[in-house]
């Protein structure tokens, strides 16, 4: 018993689905270092008809400083959909796995109901599944943040972020990962007037923010950048080197 009084969080750490005393989660709370512990940060923003979501690309990650490894299979950016994508920030294998389960459930909805899943009903189904894995044993919840971009039929561009306690929320503008708090300030700085962004505008302010956060120059190949905008009808897709270096390009000539 003497362990138990050391230390008021011991004993409830071990069992995810017990609140500590003081009605902590503790596990949960774990998840979201986990989150941070990946050392990768990511910035989404949305802009008038569009929304652009970028995250860092590190191909030497981890364990696998791996001279060999072929970049392009390196990749924290998924589409869920023709029109909705996402990057997730955190546990990559878990991140793999989350996203098939999210690719079926699409699937599912679309032949359900004959229309494709809108971004809010996606991302407020993949929060009730996180939070599954906050009520039962023997299951722990999934060490990753999930931003979701995709365009609303009704209601244009759409930014969601699901987090490993199964909250999900619309942002206007947010960022994830290690340095996200940082991010957040800076956006909200740079957000505070509501400016309306046109597309290249929105894709710039992400990297532009990204880039101050980590005090670093951007390669083309550093990070990578999905968008939607109504142009393309809505679809999802990822910017290839060239267009990148473009925006970079235009950043480094602004400023």
């Amino acid at each position: 018993a003497g362990s138990m009084s050391r230390n008021s969080s011991s004993g409830y750490d071990r069992l995810i689905t017990v609140f500590s005393p003081e009605g902590r989660l503790y596990q949960i709370e774990y998840a979201f270092k986990a989150v941070k512990a990946a050392g990768i940060t990511t910035v989404g923003v949305r802009g008038a008809d569009s929304v652009c979501i970028v995250t860092q690309k590190k191909v030497a990650q981890g364990h696998s400083q791996d001279k060999l490894l072929d970049p392009s299979s390196v990749t924290h950016m998924y589409k869920v959909t023709e029109t909705i994508g996402c990057v997730q920030t955190g546990h990559q294998a878990d991140a793999r796995a989350q996203i098939q389960r999210v690719r079926q459930e699409a699937a599912q909805f679309r032949y359900k109901y004959g229309y494709d899943m809108p971004p809010e009903v996606l991302a407020k189904r993949v929060a009730d599944m996180n939070q599954v894995y906050t009520q039962h044993a023997g299951m722990r919840p999934y060490g990753v943040t999930m931003m979701l971009c995709g365009m609303d039929d009704e209601k244009g561009p759409q930014l969601f972020m699901c987090d490993p306690a199964g909250h999900y929320l619309g942002y206007k503008a947010v960022a994830a990962g290690q340095k996200d708090l940082e991010a957040k300030n800076m956006l909200e700085k740079k957000l505070k007037n509501a400016p309306t962004l046109s597309y290249d505008e929105t894709i710039q302010m992400a990297i532009t923010v990204l880039q101050s956060v980590l005090s670093a120059d951007f390669k083309s190949s550093d990070i990578e950048v999905g968008v939607v905008n109504k142009e393309s009808k809505g679809r999802f897709r990822q910017l290839d080197e060239a267009e990148i270096e473009r925006h970079l390009v235009a950043i480094s000539e602004r400023d």
